[in-house]
């Protein structure tokens, strides 16, 4: 990240407020988005799945390269269990003197240091001290009015577009909020381990995949139409989805999929959720 200016948050959903974020990095430098992993593990916090998979995560920053001057942000990874003690000046001395970025940005609800001591105002001083460039932007709100019931005891919740936000419209099934908040469809990712793949059935392609094999967060369990199946670099394949409380079950009239027979013993499959 030497040289480069970062953006600084929580990017579990990769939303349009990150993007944002990303787009003003972009604005001024070469953007990086600064991720910290292993926060649940050291806080103790229940294991989740995350909104975007791993492997799919870079995908979504390429897609974002139009909207950064053509320039798809980098993610840089760093050690929650390195920074948790640090205070806020000894957070942006990292960022100086160890990682050598040449400015930050930020959202204008923005903590950081031990206990979330630090707010923007600090990080505006304490950059300006460090001799780098600090960026505060307002929040992308949502212009959804009445997300349903979100959680009322998060303090940090002002209406802006949230991962938690993102989470919330997954468990209640609503597609088309959910790409409003990520600004794309979401895609969900499944690591197929020596399954049967898909069977013809009265010309129609089938199969059920065990909810073990996901990677990332899918929404709550029913059906949804108009979805497309994605297998390496094969063209999407329209199909539809029913999810229950064991399986993913897909299904397609197409035949784009015929050479998919599973014979691998591992494989990717995506897919992406229509409105």
């Amino acid at each position: 990240m030497a040289g480069g200016i970062v953006a600084l948050g929580k990017f579990d959903a990769l939303h349009i407020g990150h993007r944002e974020l990303a787009i003003q990095a972009s604005k001024v430098g070469t953007p990086y988005l600064l991720s910290f992993v292993g926060i649940a593990e050291v806080l103790g916090w229940e294991p989740r799945a995350p909104v975007v998979a791993k492997c799919d995560r870079s995908r979504v920053l390429t897609s974002w390269a139009p909207y950064c001057d053509n320039v798809a942000p980098s993610e840089f990874d760093i050690d929650f269990s390195s920074v948790r003690h640090l205070n806020p000046r000894q957070f942006v001395e990292k960022l100086s003197k160890e990682l050598r970025v040449c400015g930050v940005v930020a959202g204008e609800n923005y903590r950081f240091g031990y206990k979330a001591a630090g707010d923007a105002s600090e990080l505006l001083r304490l950059c300006e001290e460090y001799g780098m460039r600090a960026y505060i932007i307002n929040s992308v709100m949502d212009k959804n009015k009445d997300p349903g019931n979100t959680d009322s005891n998060d303090l940090k919740d002002r209406g802006q577009v949230s991962s938690t936000r993102v989470r919330h419209a997954l468990a209640l099934g609503d597609m088309k909020y959910v790409s409003e908040l990520l600004g794309r469809r979401h895609r969900l990712m499944l690591m197929l381990k020596e399954q049967r793949g898909f069977m013809n059935t009265s010309g129609r392609w089938k199969a059920s995949i065990p909810k073990s094999c996901l990677l990332n967060l899918p929404p709550k369990d029913g059906f949804y139409k108009n979805c497309f199946l994605l297998f390496g670099d094969e063209n999407p394949v329209k199909c539809s989805v029913f999810i229950d409380s064991t399986y993913i079950h897909l299904e397609t009239d197409e035949v784009g999929l015929s050479n998919y027979n599973g014979s691998q013993d591992f494989q990717l499959l995506g897919v992406e959720f229509g409105l």
